[in-house]
């Protein structure tokens, strides 16, 4: 075989190793209703998501169940943008981007107060990283527990000073958004007590 055939082979199979890889990080896991499911499509998500509980002690139910709710998963998750005259699109209302929905000010800060300044909103590791540490911090600032995941979703939205302010109390769309996630978040724990076991087993992986 022509060294150049077998050179662009080789060259199509680089490449097609390179988008495979590509899609199976950016895509939308098949069952995200499922954390089973979603872990087993992305295993790495999982070592993420453990390695964000045990450092900050957030479950990873809930983690996952934040990033649900915050993006669906969507790695370019971005609010939608307002409208003049109802048809014309505007501006969005906040600068959140990505799995956690973090926005920039927020996310700068945690940056700074982890040193990890090459964090990125629109990488897994990176947001379920932020959401452990955003849930540690709210146990800090505001004494929520860890494992409340409906006051700490109330935290989430809101934010630390309009929490301690009360503000959920007359705001139903944030107390309907933290029911949810607590639903979603007792879901997600009850599916992993069947398959975490499995999860810890598995040791090497390339995707």
């Amino acid at each position: 075989m022509p060294k150049r055939i077998l050179h662009n082979i080789k060259l199509k199979f680089i490449y097609s190793l390179i988008f495979f890889f590509i899609s199976s990080c950016t895509s939308i896991p098949k069952n995200t209703s499922d954390a089973c499911a979603i872990f087993s499509d992305r295993y790495l998500w999982y070592k993420y998501s453990k390695k964000s509980s045990e450092k900050y002690g957030a479950p990873i139910h809930m983690i996952l169940a934040f990033v649900k709710k915050e993006s669906g998963f969507r790695r370019w998750a971005k609010p939608p943008r307002s409208k003049v005259f109802k048809i014309i699109p505007y501006k969005r209302p906040s600068s959140s981007l990505g799995y956690s929905q973090a926005v920039k000010k927020t996310w700068e800060l945690y940056k700074n107060e982890t040193n990890n300044k090459l964090a990125l909103r629109t990488r897994f590791k990176d947001s379920v990283m932020f959401i452990g540490w955003y849930i540690k911090k709210t146990n800090k600032i505001n004494k929520i527990p860890l494992d409340d995941s409906y006051r700490q979703y109330l935290n989430y939205y809101l934010g630390w000073g309009s929490y301690s302010k009360g503000v959920y109390k007359s705001d139903k769309k944030a107390i309907i958004y933290a029911k949810n996630v607590k639903t979603q978040s007792n879901i997600y724990e009850k599916q992993l007590r069947e398959c975490q076991g499995q999860l810890d087993k598995k040791k090497y992986i390339i995707f």
